[in-house]
């Protein structure tokens, strides 16, 4: 008598594939040509969300001061506490010279409880002692200008050139980093690597908005665990690269 057949490993994957084992695979990867589509459909989801990142940029008005000393406060902190921290800190001071009037101590009690809330007192009250010192008060426009000054990297250089000068920069942080590799778009292991795929991989049109929309759809779709692919917009585009479980 014949022995019925077993099923092969590959169409119990493809079947297995809905459910979030591999899921998506068959969509290609994102390219430059692609990643505007993607991105007119976050900019119109957007609008439904409500994401921290957007409340954040709310609160900031586009203000380099605060944009800058708002990243500070989000390195290393979930975002929902950073939309909280942030306006209560900017209540008080929204200028180098009105934060250097308040102590570390005033400035640690409005920050808590961000990460590492005594040392970002600190080098808030660095930056803004260097900002006056050598910059007469200003923040600097250009990424390299900006990275002298302590404590600030080039993710948060690029995120103040961007949302506050308006100049092309691409701000990396979890979620594009994860995401973009989760599209296909670069694949990379750290958000420096990102940051350096996505200028070759990005067109420059989109540079200044990919932040902030993608980080919006990260907080509150593509969630690094078990991200919302059913609620997704973009779910068909999306190759979902490492991507094991979803809902």
């Amino acid at each position: 008598m014949r022995t019925a057949a077993k099923p092969s490993t590959k169409a119990t994957t493809a079947r297995g594939s809905r459910s979030g084992d591999a899921a998506g695979d068959a969509s290609a990867a994102v390219t430059g040509a692609t990643v505007g589509a993607i991105l007119r459909v976050l900019r119109r989801a957007a609008r439904g969300w409500n994401a921290p990142v957007l409340t954040l940029m709310a609160a900031e008005k586009h203000d380099p001061f605060l944009t800058l000393i708002g990243c500070i406060l989000s390195l290393r902190t979930k975002d929902e506490t950073t939309a909280v921290a942030a306006p209560r800190l900017f209540a008080r001071a929204r200028t180098p010279a009105e934060m250097l009037a308040l102590t570390a101590r005033e400035i640690e009690e409005l920050i808590f409880p961000v990460g590492f809330y005594r040392t970002k007192a600190r080098v808030i009250l660095g930056i803004c002692r260097d900002l006056i010192d050598k910059f007469e008060g200003r923040v600097p426009d250009e990424i390299e200008t900006l990275t002298t000054l302590k404590g600030v990297g080039r993710k948060t250089a690029n995120l103040v050139v961007t949302e506050s000068f308006r100049k092309p920069g691409i701000c990396v942080d979890t979620h594009v980093h994860r995401i973009s590799n989760r599209w296909g778009l670069v694949t990379t292991k750290t958000p420096d690597q990102t940051e350096r795929a996505l200028r070759a991989a990005l067109p420059r049109r989109y540079w200044i908005e990919y932040n902030s929309l993608v980080v919006a759809f990260g907080q509150t779709i593509c969630h690094p665990v078990s991200p919302w692919c059913s609620r997704c917009p973009v779910a068909r585009h999306c190759p979902r690269r490492g991507v094991t479980h979803s809902r």
